[in-house]
């Protein structure tokens, strides 16, 4: 069969279960279907294989980081009350995002997409959330930032998997 039918397959037939284990949510984790298929699609824009999970992941958590800290400042800092909060917001997303991008000339940070992936990803979720910001700060697997982070890995993991189960089945021909 063709690499398109094979890829076909293997990401509908993993799509669905990667629902279905972030619907029941065995480990409690959290994870949103979402991120998760952000990862996955991060990973095959990266160049799938063990390089591009590698190089996905990095640049996705580079992107996690630099939201965080975004964040962090815009609700953290005092400017936003005399600045007004579009313009606090809009000088920390600034900086925030040019520092993430300057941080891009670091090799294992390169993929400038997979690293607004991340970002993105954590800034919908926080935003998203009624208590979004305030968990932010909290130290546990509840946090928005850990869940995106883990999304975006599990779905890289998924790429693998789908990857390889769509060169077996375009072999299989």
């Amino acid at each position: 069969m063709g690499l398109i039918t094979a890829l076909a397959i293997s990401i509908g037939l993993l799509g669905g279960i990667a629902t279905y284990l972030v619907f029941s949510d065995p480990l409690m984790l959290g994870l949103q279907i979402w991120a998760v298929f952000i990862g996955w699609a991060s990973f095959y824009h990266c160049g799938g294989k063990g390089g591009g999970f590698v190089s996905s992941a990095l640049a996705n958590l580079w992107g996690v980081v630099w939201a965080t800290l975004t964040l962090l400042a815009v609700s953290q800092l005092p400017f936003g009350e005399a600045l007004g909060l579009p313009v606090w917001a809009g000088i920390c997303v600034a900086i925030g995002v040019g520092v993430m991008i300057l941080g891009c000339n670091i090799p294992m940070f390169s993929a400038i997409p997979a690293t607004v992936y991340g970002y993105a990803a954590t800034v919908a979720l926080v935003l998203l959330t009624a208590t979004g910001m305030d968990n932010l700060v909290m130290p546990a697997l509840g946090n928005p930032a850990a869940i995106i982070a883990m999304s975006l890995v599990v779905g890289g993991v998924f790429g693998i998997i789908s990857e390889m189960l769509a060169g077996a089945l375009a072999k299989s021909e």
